[in-house]
C-alpha cells in the first residue's frame, strides 16, 4: 500500500523517524526501500557465488520496486567485500552474499577488520549445495568405503587437490581424512578448474567438487563419482549415495546466505526475508537451484545465524586439527 502524500510529507519533515519507529512497523517495511540497494558479493563475475547474487537480486528488484545493484567486490578471501558492508549504514540498502568462506575466515586469519558475529546482521540461507567426491577410474575402488581401504592401505601415497590452502574443497576433504582416519596428500590448485584438469590427467587421484561440474565428467566416465557431502542423497541425483551413510553425521558444503549491517531495523529485515523466500520459491530460480543438485534455503534469521555460528565452531576445529593458516 502506498502511504498517503501527507505521511510522505510528514516522514520527510521528521527526519524519517516513522520508517524505524517502534510504534509503525509496517509503516517502515511499506516505505522501504527509498533508493536502489546494493548487493554486495565479494567473489569474481561468472562464479556461483555471483549467479546466486543475481538471481536473488533480481527477484528482490521486482518486489522492492527499487534496482538492486549486484557489486562484485572480489579479493583477500572475500575478506574485502564483507568489510565494506559491515561498514556500510544500517538502512537495508546495503545487502552482502556471504558464503562458507565467511565462516571459515575466524579461524583462518588471526585479525579481521571486522567482527563476523558483532557487526552483521543475518537475514537467511540462500542455498546449500553439496560437494561430489570423485576419483580417477584408474583407482580399483566403487565406493566411499573402498577408498577408505584404499588409502589404508597406502598411507600418504595418494593425493587430493583443492581450489587452494583454506578453500571449502581443502576444508571438506580434511574433514574426510579426520571422520575416515586417512592421510592423503594435499596438492593445493589457483583454482577448482585446474584441480579437475589434473585429476582427469591422473596428477591427482581424489577430488572433492562441485556436484553440478563433476557430473558431465562423471558421466562421460573421465572420473569416478563415489559419495556426495550432504546430509543425504538430493533429488537430482538420486543414485549417489551420500557419505553420511558410510560415516554418519559427516556433511560439508559450499553454501551462501544473505547478511546485512548489524543495526538494520527488524521492519527492514523481515522484508527481505519474505522477499528471499518468495524468490528462492519462484518456479525459475527453485528450477536452477534444484537443477544443479542444491537446497534452496529460506530459514530464519535467528536459524541461519544458529547455523552460521554452528559453522564457525565445526571449521574452526578442522583448521586447528590440519594446521591451517592464510597471514603468518
Amino acid at each position: 500500500m502506498r502511504a498517503h502524500p501527507i505521511t510522505a510529507l510528514a516522514c520527510g519533515a521528521a527526519g524519517c523517524l516513522l520508517l524505524w519507529s517502534p510504534a509503525g512497523p509496517a509503516l517502515g517495511a511499506e516505505l522501504y526501500p527509498t533508493k536502489p540497494i546494493r548487493f554486495i558479493v565479494p567473489f569474481g563475475v561468472g562464479g556461483p557465488g555471483d549467479a546466486i547474487g543475481r538471481m536473488v537480486g533480481q527477484k528482490l528488484a521486482e518486489a522492492l520496486g527499487q534496482p538492486v545493484l549486484v557489486d562484485n567486490r572480489s579479493g583477500a578471501s572475500t575478506v574485502i567485500g564483507t568489510e565494506i558492508a559491515a561498514k556500510s549504514p544500517a538502512d537495508g540498502h546495503t545487502l552482502l552474499l556471504v558464503s562458507t568462506t565467511h565462516a571459515v575466515n575466524p579461524s583462518l586469519f588471526r585479525k579481521l577488520p571486522y567482527d563476523p558475529v558483532r557487526d552483521l546482521q543475518p537475514v537467511t540461507l540462500l542455498a546449500d549445495t553439496p560437494f561430489m567426491l570423485v576419483v580417477h577410474p584408474s583407482l580399483p575402488v566403487r565406493s566411499v568405503g573402498d577408498l577408505v581401504k584404499l588409502a589404508r592401505s597406502r598411507p600418504g601415497q595418494l593425493n587430493y587437490g583443492s581450489s587452494g590452502n583454506g578453500s571449502s574443497i581443502h576444508l571438506a576433504s580434511e574433514l574426510f581424512k579426520m571422520a575416515a582416519r586417512i592421510d592423503m596428500g594435499h596438492i593445493p590448485y589457483k583454482g577448482s578448474g585446474p584441480a579437475f584438469a589434473d585429476l582427469i590427467g591422473g596428477h591427482i587421484q581424489v577430488l572433492f567438487s562441485s556436484s553440478v561440474s563433476s557430473l558431465p565428467h562423471v558421466n562421460s566416465g573421465k572420473v569416478r563419482g563415489l559419495g556426495l557431502t550432504s546430509a543425504r542423497r538430493v533429488p537430482a541425483l538420486p543414485d549417489v549415495p551420500a557419505i553420511a551413510e558410510t560415516y554418519p553425521g559427516f556433511e560439508a558444503s559450499s553454501w551462501f546466505g544473505m547478511m546485512v549491517p548489524a543495526g538494520t531495523p527488524e521492519p527492514v529485515v523481515e522484508r527481505l526475508l519474505r522477499e528471499s523466500r518468495a524468490a528462492l520459491r519462484s518456479p525459475d530460480v527453485n528450477r536452477t537451484l534444484t537443477g544443479q543438485g542444491a537446497e534452496p534455503g529460506g530459514n530464519s534469521p535467528a536459524e541461519f545465524g544458529a547455523f552460521y555460528r554452528a559453522e564457525i565452531k565445526k571449521w574452526g576445529a578442522v583448521i586447528a586439527s590440519a594446521g591451517i593458516r592464510l597471514d603468518p
